[in-house]
Protein backbone atom coordinates (compact mmCIF):
# COMPACT_ATOMS: atom_id res chain seq x y z
CA UNK A 1 0.00 0.00 0.00
CA UNK A 2 1.50 3.13 -1.24
CA UNK A 3 2.47 5.53 1.71
CA UNK A 4 0.81 9.21 1.48
CA UNK A 5 3.44 11.38 2.78
CA UNK A 6 3.22 15.69 3.67
CA UNK A 7 6.11 17.62 3.83
CA UNK A 8 6.22 21.10 5.31
CA UNK A 9 8.52 23.91 4.33
CA UNK A 10 8.49 22.00 0.84
CA UNK A 11 10.09 24.95 -0.65
CA UNK A 12 13.36 25.16 1.13
CA UNK A 13 16.87 23.98 0.60
CA UNK A 14 15.82 20.67 3.10
CA UNK A 15 11.75 20.44 1.39
CA UNK A 16 13.26 20.33 -1.41
CA UNK A 17 15.39 17.43 -0.97
CA UNK A 18 12.79 15.87 1.01
CA UNK A 19 10.08 15.49 -1.17
CA UNK A 20 12.30 14.24 -4.09
CA UNK A 21 13.34 11.32 -2.40
CA UNK A 22 9.83 10.54 -0.63
CA UNK A 23 8.54 10.36 -4.70
CA UNK A 24 11.67 8.04 -5.41
CA UNK A 25 10.59 5.92 -2.67
CA UNK A 26 7.06 5.42 -4.05
CA UNK A 27 5.29 7.62 -1.57
CA UNK A 28 2.42 9.85 -2.63
CA UNK A 29 3.77 13.25 -1.85
CA UNK A 30 1.93 16.14 -0.67
CA UNK A 31 3.97 19.13 -0.47
CA UNK A 32 3.05 22.42 1.49
CA UNK A 33 4.70 25.79 1.57
CA UNK A 34 3.51 29.21 1.32
CA UNK A 35 2.42 30.89 -1.76
CA UNK A 36 1.00 29.17 -4.99
CA UNK A 37 4.08 28.49 -6.94
CA UNK A 38 4.25 24.32 -6.78
CA UNK A 39 7.16 22.29 -6.15
CA UNK A 40 8.49 18.90 -6.93
CA UNK A 41 8.19 16.71 -10.33
CA UNK A 42 4.46 16.29 -11.81
CA UNK A 43 3.48 13.53 -9.39
CA UNK A 44 3.58 15.55 -6.41
CA UNK A 45 0.62 17.45 -4.95
CA UNK A 46 1.42 20.98 -3.99
CA UNK A 47 -0.83 22.63 -1.67
CA UNK A 48 -0.49 26.06 -0.03
CA UNK A 49 -0.86 26.21 3.81
CA UNK A 50 0.20 28.76 6.06
CA UNK A 51 1.37 27.02 9.26
CA UNK A 52 -0.37 30.37 11.27
CA UNK A 53 -3.79 29.47 10.40
CA UNK A 54 -5.03 26.42 12.00
CA UNK A 55 -7.59 25.67 9.51
CA UNK A 56 -5.08 25.79 6.69
CA UNK A 57 -3.01 23.46 7.96
CA UNK A 58 -5.92 20.99 9.27
CA UNK A 59 -6.86 20.82 5.83
CA UNK A 60 -3.78 20.25 4.49
CA UNK A 61 -2.93 17.33 7.02
CA UNK A 62 -6.18 15.47 6.25
CA UNK A 63 -5.71 11.92 4.30
CA UNK A 64 -2.05 11.52 5.38
CA UNK A 65 0.14 8.51 6.98
CA UNK A 66 3.07 10.62 7.99
CA UNK A 67 4.15 14.21 8.55
CA UNK A 68 7.24 15.54 7.87
CA UNK A 69 7.33 18.49 9.91
CA UNK A 70 10.51 20.47 8.39
CA UNK A 71 9.01 24.32 7.63
CA UNK A 72 10.17 26.86 10.46
CA UNK A 73 11.63 29.91 10.62
CA UNK A 74 15.69 30.66 10.94
CA UNK A 75 16.47 33.96 12.35
CA UNK A 76 18.86 33.89 14.91
CA UNK A 77 19.08 38.21 15.40
CA UNK A 78 16.86 39.19 18.75
CA UNK A 79 14.38 40.53 16.47
CA UNK A 80 10.92 39.56 14.98
CA UNK A 81 10.07 36.98 17.69
CA UNK A 82 6.85 37.29 17.76
CA UNK A 83 6.79 35.90 13.74
CA UNK A 84 9.50 33.17 15.15
CA UNK A 85 7.27 32.00 18.06
CA UNK A 86 4.15 31.77 16.31
CA UNK A 87 5.85 29.58 13.24
CA UNK A 88 8.05 27.47 14.93
CA UNK A 89 6.45 26.78 17.81
CA UNK A 90 2.67 27.57 17.25
CA UNK A 91 2.77 26.17 13.69
CA UNK A 92 4.12 22.77 15.63
CA UNK A 93 1.17 22.77 17.95
CA UNK A 94 -0.98 23.38 14.87
CA UNK A 95 0.43 20.69 12.73
CA UNK A 96 -0.14 18.36 15.95
CA UNK A 97 -3.57 19.06 16.59
CA UNK A 98 -4.25 18.66 12.59
CA UNK A 99 -2.54 14.77 12.81
CA UNK A 100 -4.61 14.29 16.02
CA UNK A 101 -7.76 15.28 14.29
CA UNK A 102 -7.16 13.36 10.96
CA UNK A 103 -5.80 10.54 12.73
CA UNK A 104 -2.05 10.48 11.33
CA UNK A 105 -0.13 7.79 12.68
CA UNK A 106 3.27 9.33 12.34
CA UNK A 107 5.19 13.03 12.78
CA UNK A 108 8.80 13.71 11.86
CA UNK A 109 10.06 16.69 12.95
CA UNK A 110 13.31 18.38 11.47
CA UNK A 111 15.02 20.22 14.80
CA UNK A 112 18.25 21.28 15.58
CA UNK A 113 21.55 20.53 17.47
CA UNK A 114 20.95 24.52 19.09
CA UNK A 115 18.23 22.48 20.99
CA UNK A 116 21.26 21.84 23.77
CA UNK A 117 23.81 24.48 22.94
CA UNK A 118 24.12 26.94 25.80
CA UNK A 119 27.42 28.91 24.31
CA UNK A 120 29.43 26.37 25.85
CA UNK A 121 31.51 23.73 23.90
CA UNK A 122 29.79 20.73 23.37
CA UNK A 123 32.32 17.90 22.28
CA UNK A 124 31.16 14.40 21.05
CA UNK A 125 27.19 15.23 22.81
CA UNK A 126 24.81 13.05 22.97
CA UNK A 127 21.42 12.54 23.32
CA UNK A 128 21.55 12.62 27.37
CA UNK A 129 22.51 15.73 27.12
CA UNK A 130 19.35 18.43 28.23
CA UNK A 131 17.75 21.02 26.72
CA UNK A 132 19.23 24.81 26.73
CA UNK A 133 18.28 26.09 29.71
CA UNK A 134 19.38 30.06 28.91
CA UNK A 135 17.69 31.86 26.31
CA UNK A 136 20.09 32.80 23.31
CA UNK A 137 17.78 33.68 20.45
CA UNK A 138 14.29 33.15 19.20
CA UNK A 139 15.02 30.69 17.15
CA UNK A 140 16.59 28.23 18.90
CA UNK A 141 14.18 28.85 21.60
CA UNK A 142 11.23 28.64 19.91
CA UNK A 143 12.90 25.33 18.24
CA UNK A 144 13.36 23.80 21.67
CA UNK A 145 9.65 24.28 22.81
CA UNK A 146 8.77 22.87 19.60
CA UNK A 147 10.75 19.33 19.77
CA UNK A 148 9.79 18.91 23.48
CA UNK A 149 5.59 19.32 22.00
CA UNK A 150 6.45 16.77 19.12
CA UNK A 151 8.13 14.27 21.24
CA UNK A 152 5.92 14.71 24.39
CA UNK A 153 2.93 13.83 21.76
CA UNK A 154 4.37 10.43 21.15
CA UNK A 155 1.52 7.50 22.26
CA UNK A 156 -0.26 4.80 20.47
CA UNK A 157 -1.76 6.34 17.89
CA UNK A 158 0.78 9.22 17.03
CA UNK A 159 4.22 7.75 17.32
CA UNK A 160 6.97 10.76 16.93
CA UNK A 161 10.45 11.59 16.70
CA UNK A 162 12.71 14.88 16.10
CA UNK A 163 16.25 14.74 14.18
CA UNK A 164 18.84 17.15 14.96
CA UNK A 165 21.07 18.11 12.29
CA UNK A 166 23.40 20.61 12.46
CA UNK A 167 24.90 23.07 9.65
CA UNK A 168 23.27 21.88 6.62
CA UNK A 169 25.24 22.01 2.88
CA UNK A 170 25.09 20.80 -0.38
CA UNK A 171 23.44 21.55 -3.64
CA UNK A 172 20.33 23.97 -3.89
CA UNK A 173 21.51 25.29 -0.49
CA UNK A 174 19.84 28.57 -0.27
CA UNK A 175 20.98 30.34 2.91
CA UNK A 176 24.31 28.78 4.77
CA UNK A 177 27.06 28.79 1.73
CA UNK A 178 25.24 31.63 -0.37
CA UNK A 179 25.38 33.72 2.28
CA UNK A 180 29.14 33.21 2.94
CA UNK A 181 30.16 33.13 -0.84
CA UNK A 182 28.38 36.12 -1.46
CA UNK A 183 30.81 38.25 1.33
CA UNK A 184 33.65 36.06 -0.50
CA UNK A 185 33.03 37.50 -3.60
CA UNK A 186 32.40 41.04 -2.52
CA UNK A 187 35.81 41.09 -0.42
CA UNK A 188 34.27 40.57 3.25
CA UNK A 189 35.58 37.10 4.11
CA UNK A 190 39.11 37.80 4.65
CA UNK A 191 38.95 37.39 8.26
CA UNK A 192 38.11 34.69 10.84
CA UNK A 193 36.57 34.70 14.34
CA UNK A 194 38.49 33.05 17.14
CA UNK A 195 42.09 32.02 17.58
CA UNK A 196 41.43 28.41 18.60
CA UNK A 197 40.39 25.85 16.12
CA UNK A 198 37.08 24.56 17.41
CA UNK A 199 35.64 22.04 16.01
CA UNK A 200 31.89 21.40 14.17
CA UNK A 201 29.61 19.63 13.17
CA UNK A 202 28.22 19.63 9.18
CA UNK A 203 25.42 17.73 7.59
CA UNK A 204 25.08 16.82 4.22
CA UNK A 205 22.43 17.18 3.03
CA UNK A 206 21.78 13.24 1.05
CA UNK A 207 22.92 12.08 4.86
CA UNK A 208 19.99 14.11 6.19
CA UNK A 209 17.18 12.80 4.15
CA UNK A 210 18.44 9.11 4.56
CA UNK A 211 18.48 10.08 8.08
CA UNK A 212 14.68 11.36 7.85
CA UNK A 213 13.51 8.15 6.18
CA UNK A 214 14.99 5.56 8.38
CA UNK A 215 13.31 7.48 11.20
CA UNK A 216 9.93 7.01 9.32
CA UNK A 217 10.36 3.81 8.79
CA UNK A 218 11.53 2.95 12.49
CA UNK A 219 8.04 4.69 13.50
CA UNK A 220 6.24 1.72 11.92
CA UNK A 221 5.22 -1.35 13.61
CA UNK A 222 4.36 -2.67 17.37
CA UNK A 223 6.92 -1.35 19.26
CA UNK A 224 8.32 1.15 16.95
CA UNK A 225 12.50 2.04 18.03
CA UNK A 226 12.56 5.70 16.94
CA UNK A 227 9.20 6.38 18.85
CA UNK A 228 9.52 9.65 21.09
CA UNK A 229 13.47 10.15 20.44
CA UNK A 230 15.16 12.82 19.39
CA UNK A 231 18.56 12.01 17.12
CA UNK A 232 21.43 13.82 15.91
CA UNK A 233 22.29 13.08 12.64
CA UNK A 234 25.14 14.77 11.08
CA UNK A 235 28.12 13.54 8.90
CA UNK A 236 29.98 12.48 12.07
CA UNK A 237 32.96 14.39 11.00
CA UNK A 238 33.93 16.94 13.03
CA UNK A 239 36.09 20.00 11.75
CA UNK A 240 37.18 23.61 12.66
CA UNK A 241 34.37 25.75 11.22
CA UNK A 242 36.85 28.10 8.84
CA UNK A 243 38.62 25.29 7.78
CA UNK A 244 35.68 23.90 6.49
CA UNK A 245 35.05 27.62 4.70
CA UNK A 246 38.45 27.12 3.38
CA UNK A 247 38.09 24.20 1.39
CA UNK A 248 34.79 25.48 -0.11
CA UNK A 249 36.39 28.89 -1.08
CA UNK A 250 39.68 27.38 -2.37
CA UNK A 251 37.29 24.36 -4.95
CA UNK A 252 35.37 27.64 -6.20
CA UNK A 253 39.03 29.98 -6.73
CA UNK A 254 37.86 32.53 -4.06
CA UNK A 255 40.12 34.44 -1.93
CA UNK A 256 40.86 32.47 1.39
CA UNK A 257 40.42 33.77 4.70
CA UNK A 258 43.82 35.17 5.54
CA UNK A 259 43.68 35.53 9.93
CA UNK A 260 41.23 35.66 12.57
CA UNK A 261 40.03 38.78 14.48
CA UNK A 262 39.14 38.15 18.19
CA UNK A 263 36.05 36.68 19.46
CA UNK A 264 34.86 39.87 21.92
CA UNK A 265 35.81 42.32 19.34
CA UNK A 266 33.50 40.31 16.96
CA UNK A 267 30.59 39.68 19.78
CA UNK A 268 30.84 43.63 19.80
CA UNK A 269 30.27 44.20 16.31
CA UNK A 270 27.43 41.70 16.24
CA UNK A 271 25.43 42.98 19.18
CA UNK A 272 25.65 46.44 17.18
CA UNK A 273 24.98 44.96 14.16
CA UNK A 274 21.79 43.65 15.56
CA UNK A 275 20.65 46.77 16.91
CA UNK A 276 21.00 48.28 13.94
CA UNK A 277 19.26 45.89 12.00
CA UNK A 278 16.34 46.17 15.06
CA UNK A 279 16.45 49.91 14.20
CA UNK A 280 15.85 49.76 10.51
CA UNK A 281 13.28 46.92 9.97
CA UNK A 282 14.80 44.17 9.03
CA UNK A 283 12.59 41.53 7.57
CA UNK A 284 12.43 37.89 9.80
CA UNK A 285 15.03 35.38 8.35
CA UNK A 286 17.33 38.18 7.58
CA UNK A 287 21.22 36.40 8.17
CA UNK A 288 24.59 37.45 7.48
CA UNK A 289 26.55 35.64 9.69
CA UNK A 290 26.84 38.81 11.92
CA UNK A 291 24.43 37.57 15.00
CA UNK A 292 25.70 37.03 18.58
CA UNK A 293 24.47 33.65 18.65
CA UNK A 294 26.36 32.95 15.32
CA UNK A 295 29.46 34.16 16.73
CA UNK A 296 29.00 32.09 19.98
CA UNK A 297 28.45 29.04 17.67
CA UNK A 298 31.78 29.73 15.68
CA UNK A 299 34.09 29.80 18.59
CA UNK A 300 32.84 27.28 20.58
CA UNK A 301 33.32 22.85 20.08
CA UNK A 302 29.95 21.92 18.87
CA UNK A 303 29.75 18.24 17.35
CA UNK A 304 27.45 15.03 18.27
CA UNK A 305 27.47 11.57 18.32
CA UNK A 306 25.43 10.12 15.90
CA UNK A 307 25.97 6.48 17.79
CA UNK A 308 22.48 6.76 18.72
CA UNK A 309 20.88 7.36 15.31
CA UNK A 310 23.57 4.24 13.91
CA UNK A 311 21.88 1.72 16.76
CA UNK A 312 18.37 2.69 16.18
CA UNK A 313 18.02 3.66 12.76
CA UNK A 314 20.63 2.04 10.80
CA UNK A 315 22.10 5.24 9.67
CA UNK A 316 25.39 5.62 7.90
CA UNK A 317 26.43 8.84 6.39
CA UNK A 318 26.44 7.82 2.89
CA UNK A 319 28.33 11.17 1.28
CA UNK A 320 31.77 12.05 3.30
CA UNK A 321 32.32 15.56 3.61
CA UNK A 322 35.48 16.06 0.98
CA UNK A 323 32.80 14.43 -1.16
CA UNK A 324 29.67 16.47 -0.19
CA UNK A 325 32.35 20.12 -0.68
CA UNK A 326 33.20 18.87 -4.02
CA UNK A 327 29.28 17.81 -5.28
CA UNK A 328 28.37 21.09 -3.39
CA UNK A 329 31.29 23.28 -4.87
CA UNK A 330 30.24 21.77 -8.75
CA UNK A 331 26.34 22.26 -8.01
CA UNK A 332 27.46 26.01 -7.40
CA UNK A 333 29.61 25.99 -10.44
CA UNK A 334 27.09 24.91 -12.62
CA UNK A 335 24.73 27.45 -11.93
CA UNK A 336 27.04 30.46 -11.70
CA UNK A 337 27.53 30.98 -8.11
Amino acid sequence: MTTKSLVTGAKGFVGRHLVAALAARGDEVTATDLGSEPVGDGETRYVEADLCDEASIASVVEGHDVVFHNASVVHTRRTSEDIVWDVNEGGTQRVIAACRKHGVGRLVYVSSASSVYEGEDIENGDESLPYSTISQAAYADSKIAAEKRVLGENDETLATCAIRPHIIFGPGDTRFLPAILDRAKAGKLRFGVGREHKLSDFTYIDNLIDGLLRADEHLQGEAPAAAGKAYFVTNGEPMPFFTFIGKVLAQLDLPPVITNMPYRLVYAIAAVSEKLDELRGRPVGFENGMSRFAVRYMCTHHYFSIERARRDLGYTPSVDLDEGISRTCAHLREVGF
